[in-house]
């Protein structure tokens, strides 16, 4: 499976203007299998929900919707979403036969404010992408392992871990030793996609999306600073191989979370 990661700067709470400016990238986009866009594509890390938060029958979803139709191609990336009165920083997965999974961030950073603007997600997903089995999450969410601890179970199992990120430049040793970490311990491969530039709080951030095997080797990496699509070749068979000769995964703990 070929996957691509949007390493793009995000139009600052204006959702019309960074779909146009998304539209235009998808213009210039290789073939892939699934297209991975960063956390909050659309605005930026807000808080002010009220003025840019948006329901699942709103525009960011339609967009996902119809260029995800038109491409033949998955997409997957976060919004903010407005729902029963309640705000989530949510990452949809949309698929060209119009259907929709969604995963709401479980891990709020409370650092920003998060906690204070949105509810947290109380359950994990995997969604079937192409015969693959991908979990997704959302950047905060990777500084907490047990949250994405793999499974030996096949009913609990993922082959890809995604998270969609707003990263800070001043923590990019911090990302790229989580997901380094993550691919190691879960077997799995993992991919990182983070946004590039500086949002409208003055935060700036340098992309640095990473895709890595599950043997924990660099396969792709978008380089720091600079926008682009970011590919990576993922190998089934190679995943597959590797787990049954070094069967880490058959030794692991059990437990299970109480949220």
């Amino acid at each position: 499976m070929k996957i691509a990661l949007g390493q793009f700067p995000i139009v600052w709470e204006d959702s019309e203007a960074s779909l146009e400016a998304w539209n235009e990238r998808l213009e210039q986009l290789d073939r892939a299998d699934l297209i991975i866009l960063p956390e909050m594509f659309t605005t930026g890390f807000s808080m002010d929900v009220g003025s840019v938060a948006q329901p699942m029958d709103g525009p960011t979803v339609g967009w996902m919707k119809a260029r995800s139709a038109s491409l033949e191609t998955p997409i997957m990336g976060s919004f903010i979403c407005a729902e029963n009165g309640r705000n989530y920083n949510r990452l949809l997965i949309a698929k060209p036969d119009g259907s929709l999974s969604w995963y709401d961030k479980r891990h709020l950073f409370t650092f920003a404010d998060e906690d204070k603007h949105f509810a947290a997600g109380t359950a994990r997903l995997i969604v079937e992408v192409n015969g693959w089995k991908v979990c997704p999450m959302v950047c905060y969410d990777l500084r907490f392992p047990v949250w994405a601890r793999n499974s030996n179970h096949p009913e609990k199992q993922y082959d890809l871990l995604v998270y969609v990120a707003n990263w800070p430049a001043v923590r990019t040793a911090a990302w790229q030793g989580l997901l380094y970490g993550r691919a190691h311990e879960n077997q799995a491969y993992v991919a990182g996609v983070n946004r590039v530039g500086e949002d409208g709080k003055g935060i700036v951030y340098c992309g640095d999306s990473l895709v890595i095997g599950p043997r924990g080797e660099t396969l792709a990496e978008g380089e720091l600073n600079k926008e682009g699509w970011v590919y990576a070749e993922l190998d089934m068979a190679g995943l597959l191989d590797y787990r049954d000769k070094f069967r880490a995964l058959n030794d692991a703990d059990e437990f299970e979370l109480k949220l």
